[in-house]
């Protein structure tokens, strides 16, 4: 079952990745598929109507720390895990992937490092250096509650990210702010 909220975007990314492996068996094509995790970084969407979990943390996080308030507010518990890369490092991986694989099947392209969003909004806080207090909008959805790919394929071929999480928030601020 997939997660009502993300079902289209989810049901289009398989397809994709289904027509791959289809047109190698067919056509022969060496097409290498990839799945990256969330990703963040060089770039990002900032937009708080449609941006992704952790740009907009740092534009919330930002504003508020500009504007001298008190509080943020985020959406749910905070409890749901995730997996995050750098876009950096996902462009690595591909070109990794293109030079060393080919076969049927995606590669899955993450860090392999987990942690919950209350944990991710509390290292974007200390990043930004805002002093005030997270609330928790509990009558705003969670998502799915776990979010963690299976990378080791990648990994035993010998490819890893180089960019840690706190690093890669750090560079992406630092990017945020020279918008």
């Amino acid at each position: 079952m997939l997660e009502p909220t993300n079902e289209a975007y989810a049901i289009a990314k398989i397809a994709g990745l289904k027509m791959c492996d289809y047109y190698r068996k067919e056509y022969g094509c060496d097409f290498v598929s990839v799945m990256p995790t969330n990703l963040y970084g060089t770039g990002d969407n900032y937009d708080l109507q449609n941006s992704h979990v952790l740009p907009a943390l740092i534009r919330k996080f930002h504003e508020a720390k500009v504007s001298d308030a008190n509080e943020v507010v985020l959406w749910g518990s905070g409890s749901p895990l995730r997996e995050f890369l750098h876009a950096d490092d996902m462009a690595d991986a591909t070109i990794f992937c293109m030079l060393n694989y080919s076969d049927f099947g995606h590669i899955n392209i993450g860090s392999g490092l987990e942690l919950s969003i209350k944990e991710l909004a509390e290292k974007v806080r200390k990043i930004v250096g805002f002093k005030g207090e997270i609330l928790w909008d509990m009558t705003k959805p969670d998502g799915t509650p776990r979010k963690l790919m299976d990378g080791s394929k990648l990994r035993d071929m010998g490819w890893k990210p180089s960019i840690s999480l706190d690093d890669g928030i750090e560079r992406t601020y630092a990017e945020f702010k020279a918008l």
